[in-house]
């Protein structure tokens, strides 16, 4: 299991339900690395997809604790329940958020894509500061790209 997470300077990942800087080749690089994979998000999460409506082509595992359908998803609301949904995919599995849906999975994953966006617009949520937790180490700290002025590189890191 992996997880895939843009993240801002000070780990920070969102404010009110969405990403307040949006880089466009993160969405796509989005798109390619998780290909049709299963993904694992937080109701909140999906709200914030276009259209907020599960991602096609691929099953939308949905981590909640509310008792409600989604259509084109699974709703699950434990870890054992997510986990359960995707053992047939082995480590073909992202968790892409929110907050809640990463730290509940962390100890699941292996491997993170952490895209690193150099600014800090004010967030309210976050995802764990991976360079600070000795488990984890980043193994391809990636080039140094530019969207409109912003700096951005994509990262690797690994469970160690």
């Amino acid at each position: 299991m992996k997880a895939l997470v843009a993240v801002y300077e000070d780990w920070g990942i969102g404010r009110d339900g969405t990403q307040p800087l949006v880089i466009p080749a993160d969405r796509k690089f989005f798109r390619e690395i998780t290909g049709s994979s299963p993904i694992i998000v937080g109701r909140r999460t999906l709200e914030d997809f276009p259209g907020g409506r599960p991602l096609k082509n691929r099953p939308n595992i949905v981590l909640t604790r509310q008792d409600i359908e989604i259509e084109g998803a699974i709703v699950v609301h434990s870890v054992e329940e997510a986990l359960e949904a995707v053992r047939d995919w082995g480590d073909d599995v992202f968790v892409v958020g929110g907050e809640s849906v990463f730290n509940a999975m962390l100890g699941y994953y292996k491997r993170a894509y952490v895209t690193k966006i150099a600014a800090n617009p004010v967030s309210d949520v976050f995802f764990p500061n991976l360079d600070q937790d000795p488990e984890w180490k980043c193994t391809d700290p990636g080039r140094e790209l530019e969207h409109e002025g912003i700096k951005y590189r994509f990262c690797i890191y690994d469970r160690v």
